[in-house]
């Protein structure tokens, strides 16, 4: 399902009602507990928090002069979805995640590699979110992206 917006906040407002609540939640879970730098955006046609090009000139690999995108929010046919770049790239990040998750929501972790997906809106672990959030800095993530690219 893509919701068609021109801003965030418009993306916000289309998010189907039975996910408005949740997903807007979730929203505030990641936007408020991002360290400073990352930089709020639509990209690829969802809410997106990136390395702005002034940060990091050299951008996203895979699409030349766009930011480096860290994490995006969706709200897609069955689910909502975060995609967290930092725990694509970092096995241990990945690892406290999985073990972290039980202690936060009854539900089975259902993820891909970089993908988190809620198919219950009452079940997401916003706290778990937000401390997710505030575990990689703008320079760590550049840092490890760099690493990681250059292999």
């Amino acid at each position: 399902m893509k919701i068609k917006a021109n801003s965030v906040e418009e993306y916000l407002n289309n998010v189907p009602d039975e996910r408005k609540s949740a997903f807007r939640k979730l929203y505030e879970a990641v936007s408020h507990h991002l360290p400073p730098g990352f930089q709020e955006e639509l990209s690829y046609g969802i809410i997106g928090w990136n390395i702005p090009l002034e940060t990091y000139p050299a951008g996203y690999h895979c699409t030349p002069n766009t930011p480096l995108p860290f994490i995006n929010l969706a709200s897609q046919k069955n689910f909502i979805a975060l995609y967290h770049m930092g725990i694509y790239a970092n096995p241990e990040l990945l690892q406290w995640f999985v073990e972290e998750f039980p202690k936060y929501s009854n539900q089975k972790l259902d993820m891909g590699k970089s993908c988190i997906r809620f198919k219950k809106m009452e079940a997401i672990p916003f706290e778990l979110i937000a401390k997710l959030c505030e575990k990689m800095t703008p320079e760590n993530w550049i840092a490890l992206y760099e690493k990681l690219h250059k292999k």
